[in-house]
Order: C-alpha cells, then structure tokens, then sequence
C-alpha cells in the first residue's frame, strides 16, 4: 500500500528520443509523500518525437497516480516545452501533442491538486533512465 493518498506525491517524467522522431521511451516515477519511490514506469513508444514522449511520460505516470489514489501531486519534468503547456503558458498548435494535452488537462481534472514545474536536467536523471531503459529493452 502506498503512503497516505492525502500527502503531495511526486511524480517525476521524462522522455527519449534517438533521433527526432526516432526511437522512443518514456519513464516515469512517482513517490509518495514521504520521499519513498513507490514506482518506476517504462514504456517502450516506437518511432516518435521526443515531445510526444515526454507527453507519453506524463500520461503514463499520472495515470498510475490516480490508480493508486493519489489527489495532491507535484510533477517535475526537464521539458520546459511539457511544463509550460500544461500550465497553459505556451498554445499547443500541433495536432499530435494537442490530442495528448487534452488527455493530460482530462486526467489533471480528477486530482485535487497539483503543480507542475519545470528542473533541470541534472535534477531529472532517474525518470531519463527509465525513459532510456524503455528502449533499450526493446532490443
């Protein structure tokens, strides 16, 4: 069972391109409110941009969240791109990343509350293994 579901779980997200669109992976870890990792998620994407993967991190992660029951979440991703999309800083104009945002602002709704912010690369290094890892075990 994980931690207290009332607590702010972290869920740390990252995607991987090799090549852009190229191969593709997506990771993701979520912890909960005590610092304890309760999760580490791959998904192996196939040919894809590294947008598409970042977004494919974020669904990915916040989906387990809210099948554990987690309500209070604060997400970190080196994606400035994702970030400020979800914060509704930047307009999503391609036609790809709009259908996943949509998906994205959907599952958001079902939390009680989140934040969503953007760190630097060096801080983000679990979930870019993972992403990483995901396509490395594809072959």
């Amino acid at each position: 069972m994980a931690g207290d579901p009332q607590g702010e779980w972290l869920l740390m997200v990252d995607g991987a391109s090799r090549g852009n669109p190229g191969e593709a992976g997506s990771g993701a870890v979520i912890f909960d409110e005590t610092g304890k990792t309760i999760r580490e998620l791959t998904r192996y994407l196939g040919r894809a941009t590294n947008n598409v993967a970042e977004y494919e991190a974020f669904l990915m992660g916040l989906e387990e969240v809210l099948r554990l029951g987690g309500k209070r979440l604060r997400v970190e991703s080196d994606s400035e791109l994702l970030v400020r999309q979800l914060n509704g800083v930047y307009r999503v104009k391609d036609e790809k990343l709009s259908r996943l945002h949509q998906e994205a602002q959907a599952l958001l709704r079902q939390l009680d509350s989140y934040r969503i912010i953007h760190v630097r690369r060096e801080k983000n290094r679990v979930a870019d293994r993972l992403a990483n890892q995901a396509i490395d075990e594809a072959h």
